[in-house]
């Protein structure tokens, strides 16, 4: 599975990121937050966030509104 990470400047391009990365994140640290663009679809990220689930991870799904524009918005993981 690959998802869109969340850009960090406006003009930047966003950085795809693929399930085992997360994975390997999640093994190293223990835990992890992740960003993602609105250009995700929320099926996907409900995916995600069964996915550690069946691992026994709590995982928390948000959205992370930026600005007063209904479009300003941003997907928060956490994963623990």
């Amino acid at each position: 599975m690959e998802l869109k990470l969340a850009k960090t400047t406006l003009n930047e391009k966003s950085k795809i990121i693929q399930l085992d990365k997360i994975e390997e994140t999640i093994e190293k640290e223990g835990e992890g937050i992740f960003y993602f663009d609105k250009e995700n679809s929320h099926k996907d990220l409900v995916k995600l966030v069964e996915h550690f689930e069946e691992k026994n991870f709590s995982v928390y799904l948000r959205h992370v509104k930026y600005g007063l524009n209904e479009q300003d918005y941003m997907y928060e993981v956490h994963i623990l």
